[in-house]
Parts: structure tokens; sequence; C-alpha cells
């Protein structure tokens, strides 16, 4: 939200202020601002806001509003035509206030009212005005007084509720039979600290509904024993102990009580127990309880003395489900030969690898879990489980187990589902698996890459591999035909190809997004086979994003359209093979224009030269010479060169040879390799530089710029114009 913006509903809530009362700035200033200025919505949270009184235009914009959370804050009475702008509300919240009175007259005004909490109050008596009759939709009501009378709820008898929450841990007065007068499925009851007749308020709560939840039960050494005549005369068959604290042994005593009553679901959650940590003698005869869920222990005794082990309490016990969790426990013992579990829970404890060693008395075992405790080896659970004959469910998930090729792996044929995500779990895990799975969990381990090593589960059915480290898509072609999910989310794969995308089309949901993709032509193919395959793509294509290059970096997958030419290499090696082909042509005809290859060889031929001469002393550059000069000319020379030059040049006497290639040149050898051994052979060089030998007059100004190797020559060294009249000789330089 923009300064101005926030300025702007600062303003607005403000005006809510001077209109409701509200006398501390917490709701300015609090992160959860959004969420009290959503207009539109259907939830406002005004808790924690310090206000004092509401006004009845407060609501007036606020017509979709369903929920309203008015708990913790210092209204001292309510006038419910407040809420008559708020025809759809459904759950009011007004715990945690001074409120002392209400005016009932105005209840009209919430009748569409489900859910109302006025609990935590200064309410002094429960007593509920007639006009709580009105609200016929009411399921979940919240009270607390100081004083509970007899027809207190007599305004609300006649209705059949789901949930009542009494909070009475200031409760001072209770008539006996008050909360008989009420009707409804659970009853929450939060226990007086000081109450005379407490034990007339508990048979009350166990006679009322088939769920009771009872928290903060405490005493230090024996609690009143009339609990149990109260459980065993009662009706509920769900019974629910909170935030309690009492002597192990008490508890042994309120387990036993609950097996001869009618209760057969009991759940004990925040249970401290001290003094004592011994064995207790159970009688397991003629029993309702069908669960135990034992949540959040603190022990403040970990020792015990007695011969037998505290703990096969819970292991002797004849029920189908038992949970114990987060309890610290390290060990349980065996089962009896008559235990009927089904169901074992014994999630977040310190359970470790040898749980269950040899025990074969869990007969009947359909489900186990041992989710976030410390167990290691897998070869040792698995080990566990071919005891267990009917063991359908196996999660051993949150551990840091792993698997040791060199042990032995055997299961429980007749494990169906096995969750093995969050350990240490390396690619080996596929040759340790039970053959006859249907589900797979795999999830956040450290597997690499998924081989033939799954073949053998014929019966697979779902595949979990999410935040592993997969290169690639697994191949499709390993996997059963039974195959219907499988989730590879947030691995590091980065250029899945179409091919493995394609061998898993007859897998009806795949989950591959939240990977690194790196957006090159190697993805498109992918991308053009996901748009056809796009409805077994959970997730596509939101969840497919590009990672890298980092100029491409959250752009989806869909939207990444490559140009043809650079993601075809035959295009590609086509354009590129032209433009050379292109280039060569061009610099032929360049270079034939220019005399290029003329050039380069006379290049060739002096740096040849310069070479031979460095390398050679004079005594050497002597031997070997055979003429004086060679000639060369323009064959259209030929008769002034052979009769006129030579026989000026030699004069008969031999003091001068010349090299003439009419009759010097060897036969067989090219012209070329001739003139080249003949100028070796020859202390000097002769030009005939006539217009025939360069097609235009001699003089520097007029030779061609193309013949400028020609010009240099002649600047540098000596020539001769062979003059019209023979007694005359030019010489220049």
């Amino acid at each position: 939200m923009s300064d101005t913006h926030h300025i702007l509903w600062l303003n607005f809530l403000q005006l809510y202020v001077s209109m409701a009362g509200i006398t501390g700035e917490d709701c300015f200033h609090s992160q959860k601002l959004p969420d009290k200025l959503s207009l539109h919505g259907t939830k406002l949270d005004l808790s924690r806001c310090n206000i004092t009184k509401l006004q009845p235009s407060i609501f007036q914009t606020y017509l979709n509003l369903q929920i309203l959370d008015l708990s913790y804050n210092a209204l001292e009475e309510l006038d419910f035509s407040v809420f008559q702008y708020i025809p759809v509300l459904q759950k009011l919240d007004i715990s945690y206030n001074k409120l002392q009175t209400i005016n009932c007259n105005t209840l009209q005004y919430i009748r569409g009212i489900t859910h109302l909490n006025m609990s935590y109050n200064y309410f002094d008596t429960m007593f509920l005005c007639k006009e709580f009759a009105s609200l016929t939709k009411l399921r979940h009501l919240g009270l607390s007084a100081r004083r509970i009378g007899r027809h207190d709820f007599l305004s609300i008898s006649h209705q059949e509720l789901d949930t009542i929450f009494l909070g009475l841990e200031h409760l001072q007065l209770y008539e006996p039979g008050s909360l008989q007068m009420l009707n409804t499925k659970k009853l929450h009851v939060v226990l007086p600290e000081m109450l005379t007749n407490s034990t007339l308020l508990l048979y009350d709560d166990f006679n009322i509904s088939t769920t009771l939840e009872i928290s903060h039960l405490q005493c230090d050494e024996t609690c009143d024993l009339i609990i149990g005549d109260i459980i065993q005369k009662s009706k509920i068959s769900n019974l629910i102990l909170r935030d309690i604290t009492i002597p192990w042994n008490e508890m042994g005593k309120i387990l036993q009580i609950s097996w001869h009553s009618s209760v057969e679901h009991l759940f004990i959650y925040s249970f401290t127990f001290i003094k004592n940590f011994n064995y207790i003698p159970f009688d397991f005869s003629e029993g309702s309880l069908k669960s135990l869920t034992i949540e959040n222990v603190i022990p403040q005794v970990f020792l015990h003395s007695s011969e037998k082990h505290p703990l096969t309490l819970f292991s002797d016990m004849i029920i189908k489900n038992l949970t114990i969790s987060n309890a610290e426990l390290t060990h349980l013992p065996c089962p009896g030969e008559n235990n009927i579990f089904q169901s074992l829970i014994l999630t977040n404890n310190k359970i470790t690898d040898g749980i269950f060693t040899q025990c074969q008395t869990l007969s009947s075992i359909q489900y186990l879990n041992f989710q976030n405790n410390i167990l290691e080896r897998l070869s040792s659970i698995a080990s566990m489980t071919t005891m267990m004959k009917t063991l359908k469910h196996l999660d051993v998930s949150l551990n840091r187990l792993y698997y040791d090729f060199s042990a032995t792996c055997e299961w429980s044929q007749s494990l169906l589902f096995l969750n093995l995500s969050r350990n240490k779990i390396s690619d080996s895990i596929f040759n340790c698996l039970p053959n006859n799975l249907e589900v797979l969990d795999l999830s956040s381990n450290q597997i690499l890459s998924i081989g033939k090593g799954v073949t053998h589960l014929k019966s697979l059915k779902e595949l979990y591999l999410p935040s592993n480290q997969l290169s690639h898509i697994p191949d499709c072609g390993f996997f059963s035909k039974n195959l219907m999910y499988l989730n590879i989310d947030e691995n590091f794969i980065q250029s899945p190809s179409m091919e493995q995308l394609t061998k898993c089309q007859n897998v009806k949901q795949i989950i591959v997004g939240n990977n690194k993709y790196q957006c090159n032509c190697e993805l498109k193919a992918f991308i053009s086979t996901a748009e056809v395959l796009q409805g077994n793509l959970i997730g596509w294509p939101q969840s497919f994003i590009c990672e890298y290059p980092q100029e491409l970096k959250g752009l989806i997958l869909k939207d990444f359209h490559p140009s043809e030419i650079s993601c075809n290499i035959f295009i590609l090696l086509g354009l590129i093979v032209g433009t050379m082909v292109l280039l060569l042509i061009i610099m032929f005809f360049l270079c034939k224009y220019f005399d290029v290859p003329w050039y380069i060889r006379m290049i060739l031929q002096w740096l040849r030269r310069k070479y031979r001469l460095k390398n050679r002393n004079n005594e050497e550059s002597i031997i070997g010479k055979c003429f004086h000069a060679f000639i060369s000319y323009s064959q259209q020379d030929y008769e002034w060169v052979q009769n006129s030059l030579i026989p000026n040049l030699e004069k008969g006497d031999n003091s001068i040879k010349i090299c003439h290639h009419v009759r010097d040149f060897i036969p067989g050898r090219t012209i070329i390799e001739n003139i080249i051994n003949s100028i070796e052979k020859s202390y000097k060089s002769i030009f005939v530089l006539s217009p025939n030998f360069v097609q235009n007059p001699i003089p520097q100004y007029l030779i061609p710029n193309k013949y400028s190797q020609l010009k240099a020559v002649m600047k540098r060294k000596t020539y001769m114009e062979w003059p019209k009249e023979k007694d005359t000789i030019n010489s220049k330089k």
C-alpha cells in the first residue's frame, strides 16, 4: 500500500475511532491493518484495539461481513443494534472484554448468528434472557460467570447446540442440576480453581453430552475418587482431558475407570505427570474403549523401580487405536498376544531402531506411524515389518534413515503405502523397497536419479519425489502402467526433454513445476509437448518459471519463444556457410581486380630472396653464379632485344654473359622454375621496361597506381632509358 493510500485509510479508521471510542492507536500501527480495512471482505478483525464503545453507524459499510472479532478489548456494555447493518453476520467473538450486561431487546439484530462467544467477561451470573430463544441458528456458544443458577439456561434448553464452552476458572457458586438444562453435542468446561461442590458440577458435566472436554484438572496427591462413579454412570462416548497435572498412578486410575465406562475414545492433551512412575496393574476385561490418544506429555519423573516397565500399561491395552505423540518416548514394549492394535501412532518421540524387534504379536496392525523420531537403519525397519502380516501403511518420515547395500532388506508383503520422506535416502533405496507398494513417498531426500530399480514395483500408483536432486524427468518406461500420479516438484531439473515428457503421457497427473528451468533452445520442444499434455501437467503454466539465464528469470515457460534461426542447427549452419561462400566470392573478385595474387607472389619471392641473401656470405653469393645478368622483356620486344640489346652488352668478347631464355632455359622445367633459377644464377636482373612491358610510357607520373611496386622500385634503383639515338644513353635515379 502506498503512503497516500495508507494515509487515506488511516484517516478513514480515525473517523471510526471517533465513533467507536477507540482510545489507543493500537489498530493504526498494527501489522494486520489491511485485515481491519477489508471493507468488501467477509472477515473483520478488531481484536486488541482497546475499544470501549460501539456506535450503530460503525458497520454501515460492512454489508458482506460474516465474521467479526472484537475480543480482547474494553467493552463494558453492548447494544446488538450496532450490527443491524450486517444481515449476514454469522460469527461474533466478544470474549475477553469487560461486559457486565447486554441489551437483550436488541438480540433480534443477530438472529442469523451461528457462533457467539461471550466468555471471560465480567458477568456475575450466567442467566440467559428469554430473547436468546430467537437465536434459532445458534450452534456454538461460549459463556463465563461467577455464579450459575438452575434456571440460567432455560431459554436455550429446547435448542440442540453443537458446542458449548464454559470458562469457569472464577466460578464461586454452582447450583446442582443447572447444567442439566443444556442440550449440546459437545461440552467444554474449564474447571474452577476453587469450588466446594465441584463433584456435583462434574456429575452434571458427564451427563449432558456425548462429547465432554475438561480442562485444567490438577491434583498433587489423590484426585477425588468420586470421579470414578461419575464417569461410570455417564453417557459420554468421547472424553477429552486437556491441560492436566496429576500423579502417574492417578492417570492410571482415570484410564481404568474410563475402561469400564461408556467412553469409547479418550483424548489426553498437555499431560504433566508427577510424583511417581511405576507399573500400574490394569484390569482389561469388559472394556468399551476403542482408542486412546495422548499428546504433549511433560514427564517430571523418569526413573521407575517396578519390575515391569510402566509403559507396558499402554502396550497391553486391548484397543484398536493407540496414539502417543510428543511424549519423549524412547521405547514401547512389544504388545501381548491378546492385543488387537490396528493403528499405532508414535510420532514426535525419541524412538530408535530397536522398536518392536522380533515382535510377533502385532498380527492385526494395519497402520504404523513413527514420524519424527531418531530411526536410522532402513534395513532394521524393514526387518521389523516382516512379522506384521496385515500392515498396509507405514510412515517413517522425518527420521535419519539411510540404506546400507550390505544389509539384508526384507519387507512385509502386505505393505501398500510407505512414507520415507525427509530422511537421508539416496538412489540405493530402489534396491530396498516392498514389491507390492501402491503409494511411495520419497520427498525431501538425496535422490539423484531413478533407474531400472523401480521396475519390480508392478502395483505402484503414486510416486512422490519433490525436493530431491533430480536433474531430469525419470524414464516413465521403467514404471508400472498403473502409475497415475508422479510428483517431481522442486528438484534441479533445468532442461527437460520432449522425449522424457512424452514417455510419461500415460501418467494422469504429473507435477514437475517449481524447478530451475534453463530457458534455451533445448526447452522449446518440451514446451510444445507440455502444451499438448497440459491436462496431465498439474500447475501448468503458472509453476513453470525460467530460472536461467538471468535476463529471463521469472518468465513463464509458456511465454518463452526463441527464434527459429537460433534453435535450428541446419538453418544456422546454412546461414553461416552461405555467408562464408559469399565472402569468399567477394574476396576472389576483389583480389582479381586488384591483382592481389600477383602482389602476393611478388612479396613471397622477395622475402625468399631476402632470406637467402641474408644467410649467404659474399663468397657463397659468388659461387654458383653463371651469368652477369638475367634479362626480362616483353615478347613483343624480342627482335630489339635479340639484335640490339644483347649484342651491345656482350660485345662478342664474353666479358659479360647475359642469361637469355631462348638459349639458357633448361628444357622440361616450368617457366617459373627457369625464371627463378636464372635470377639466382645471375648477379643482376635487367628489365626492359618498354611500352609493351608496362603498356604505357615509362615516366613515373604516367605509371598507373596499379603498379605501385614498380614505382617504388624506380624510386630506389637506377634505371636507364634506351636513347632513340644510338650514341646517347641517359642514366636516371
